[in-house]
């Protein structure tokens, strides 16, 4: 648990005429045209991006199912104790077909000159980040970020946790959620950048 208060509460958070100005970014168009899937179980929330970010890149039949096929990996379609940035990543490599770099141990500046490129149509970037810095209740989790809106340093992540659902926050306290050690491989959480 941490000590912070939810940026559910922020009016920024699920506002509807930020989050249409979100929408109409390129990128987060190309998300909100292939319909945006949510995670099947609790495990799945990285090939689940995966799968969103296929579906963005004109593949509209792809599925967690479909990015997991022949991985070996997750099998029966649960990833015991979840996939780490590393194993994702691997997985991204072998379905995607695209180039895929891992960007860990970032400065919050160096976050920052990556959302700058958010809304690049020939980009793709996945968060790996813990829940508890913006919601209080810690979790590992992964979802595509899809916007950013630089008057207002507003990020638009696609949460594939049905719950949530899409949601905009502040670059600072998400680069938080991203700075933090994932317990699993003992490394820095980080972005996968999709090109």
């Amino acid at each position: 648990h941490y000590d912070v208060v939810s940026i559910k509460v922020a009016p920024q958070y699920q506002d509807a005429a930020l989050l249409g100005r979100a929408w109409s970014q390129p990128v987060a168009a190309r998300y909100q045209q292939a319909q945006v899937l949510f995670q099947p179980n609790g495990s799945l929330c990285g090939p689940t991006s995966l799968a969103d970010v296929w579906r963005s890149l004109d593949r509209p039949d792809a599925t967690p199912d479909r990015v997991l096929e022949g991985a070996g990996v997750c099998r029966l379609g649960f990833c015991m104790g979840g996939l780490n940035l590393d194993e994702l990543a691997s997985l991204a490599r072998a379905r995607l077909g695209r180039k895929v770099s891992v960007l860990r141990d970032l400065a919050e500046q160096d976050f920052r000159e990556q959302l700058a490129h958010v809304s690049d149509p020939g980009r793709r970037y996945v968060l790996n980040f813990d829940r508890g810095p913006l919601f209080g209740n810690s979790g590992g989790h992964f979802s595509p970020l899809a916007a950013y809106l630089k008057d207002e340093d507003l990020v638009l992540v696609v949460d594939v946790n049905e719950s949530y659902r899409p949601w905009l926050v502040k670059t600072h306290r998400l680069y938080q959620a991203m700075d933090t050690i994932d317990t699993d491989s003992g490394k820095k959480r980080g972005l996968l950048l999709i090109e």
